[in-house]
């Protein structure tokens, strides 16, 4: 139940060391933007830096030639350039905007954002010989996201949890609409209360796919004792395991 997290974090590289450094070092659990680079700099870590890659300005360039589509706005004029960006009539915006109709069209409307080939989320879990159990996640967040936007990275109970008397769970996907279901911490308190970790797995992202069947995304359960297990939503997920007795990492593969 240590947690420490960081998000809209600029100009420093390490953002898991930044989160642990949140854990080990302070009474807080989350720190944000500008301030989180100040307190991962002044603790040590390398910065500031220029965190952008020349193959990052130029998918960042064409997006722009491309009038800033696709993106994750809604609701608002204009709808095909880069803004700025203004509410659409408050009276339309009146009329049914909370119909399962609207809601399922603004979720495929959004399906096309993630996917295998725009998405750098990386969930671990570790448990040490005293049974100890760690989990973290790191991620660059949704590409062509609104600044400012925080995903489930850094959700405790979102993309990972942890209990020692119980086991582990890290999410991958559409954070913006897993962080809604807390995944992670349906998986581990499924467990607690007896179900095997791919079952446990399966009804976390089944409770999410009822809700929004367009969505995309995965979460990995480890229990106590090492068993493991995945599941997924909307794409083929994989996962990797190592143990002190297996000479290299055994990649899972998981069907939808």
């Amino acid at each position: 139940m240590e947690v420490g997290a960081v998000a809209a974090m600029r100009y420093v590289k390490d953002g898991i060391k930044a989160a642990r450094l949140v854990m080990q070092h302070t009474g807080h659990t989350l720190l944000v933007g500008e301030q989180a680079s100040a307190f991962a700099i002044s603790m040590g870590l390398p910065g500031p830096t220029n965190l952008s890659s020349s193959e990052s300005v130029q998918k960042w360039s064409k997006w722009k030639e491309n009038r800033c589509q696709p993106n994750f706005w809604k609701n608002i004029v204009p709808v095909d350039s880069c803004g700025p960006y203004h509410p659409k009539d408050i009276a339309e915006l009146g009329r049914g905007t909370c119909s399962s109709a609207n809601l399922m069209a603004a979720v495929e409307s959004r399906s096309s954002h993630i996917g295998l080939h725009n998405h750098d989320t990386i969930s671990m879990a570790v448990i040490d010989k005293e049974g100890h159990i760690a989990v973290g996640t790191s991620t660059n967040g949704a590409t062509y996201k609104i600044p400012g936007r925080v995903g489930d990275g850094p959700i405790a109970g979102s993309s990972s949890y942890a209990d020692d008397e119980v086991g582990a769970c890290g999410a991958t996907g559409d954070g913006d609409i897993m962080m809604r279901f807390l995944p992670c911490y349906q998986v581990v308190e499924s467990m607690r209360l007896g179900m095997e970790p791919k079952l446990a797995a399966q009804d976390a992202i089944k409770r999410i796919a009822r809700k929004f069947p367009d969505f995309v995304g995965a979460v990995f359960a480890i229990n106590k004792n090492g068993l493991h297990a995945g599941a997924c939503h909307g794409w083929t997920f994989q996962y990797s395991v190592r143990s002190p007795e297996m000479e290299d990492v055994e990649v899972f593969t998981v069907f939808p």
